[in-house]
């Protein structure tokens, strides 16, 4: 296994950026990891790598935000999640390469324009069956790139909950749901020996990751922050996509 420094770099940011996100802002600015890990390697890799790093850091964040979620959002979220991840394994050898740095770069550009457009402001859900089609989708974009962060954010912000409780509903949801993919990611021969060993490699900065995320949410401000990942989400968008279109 020999990377070059440029690999490990461009890794090592989206693992830190990861922690941070999963720890400090609910997850949702983790739809930018596998996007950044895509610029050096495949899109199923960057997957494969970073789900044993996710499942340590949903370790670290649960220690910090246990006893605080809503287990009413919960038991709406986590079952239509499960389906959808299921339908993920389904379709999983229909998607390409060049597929899903589309599909990435468009779900990417969208959510990057969305959220600079302050969409977070006006949006509400009032139904269980949004709820459950939220959860849906969030279990399929999660299976296929781990970015289940913005429908889940985007149904929970509509519930206007306290900053912890919000933050401790979408960190015990993505810890289950993570371990969940296991079973199908393993059935896909996803965990390779050169996969294992990148992440194993890369776990001490998923640690420096969470951790920088608690002191991040509490110091701050939390609309500073999101733009800054807004406009990196946005340029890496456009870059995914042009790779796609001119494949």
């Amino acid at each position: 296994m020999e990377q070059s420094v440029v690999f490990w770099l461009v890794a090592i940011a989206g693992v830190v950026l990861t922690g941070i996100s999963k720890s400090g802002f609910a997850g949702g600015i983790g739809i930018a990891t596998v996007p950044i890990l895509s610029l050096v390697m495949s899109p199923v890799q960057a997957a494969a790598i970073m789900l044993p790093l996710l499942i340590l850091m949903d370790g670290f964040s649960l220690k910090a935000w246990w006893g605080q979620q809503s287990n009413h959002y919960l038991g709406l979220l986590i079952p239509p999640a499960i389906a959808g991840i299921v339908a993920g394994y389904l379709l999983f050898e229909y998607l390409n390469e060049e597929m899903l740095k589309l599909v990435l770069g468009v779900m990417s550009l969208l959510f990057a324009l969305w959220g600079l457009g302050n969409g977070m402001q006006r949006v509400t859900f009032g139904s269980r069956l949004a709820g459950r089609l939220f959860g849906a989708i969030a279990g399929l974009t999660s299976f296929v790139a781990h970015a289940g962060g913005p429908p889940v954010n985007i149904y929970l912000l509509a519930k206007k909950l306290p900053k912890a409780q919000f933050l401790a509903t979408a960190v015990i949801f993505f810890a289950v749901i993570n371990v969940v993919k296991l079973v199908p990611y393993a059935m896909l021969n996803q965990f390779n020996t050169d996969n294992l060993l990148i992440a194993a490699l890369l776990m001490p900065f998923g640690w420096v990751g969470v951790r920088l995320g608690l002191v991040i949410q509490r110091k701050l401000n939390d609309k500073v922050f999101y733009r800054i990942i807004l406009v990196l989400l946005l340029a890496i968008g456009i870059k995914l996509i042009a790779d796609a279109v001119s494949y």
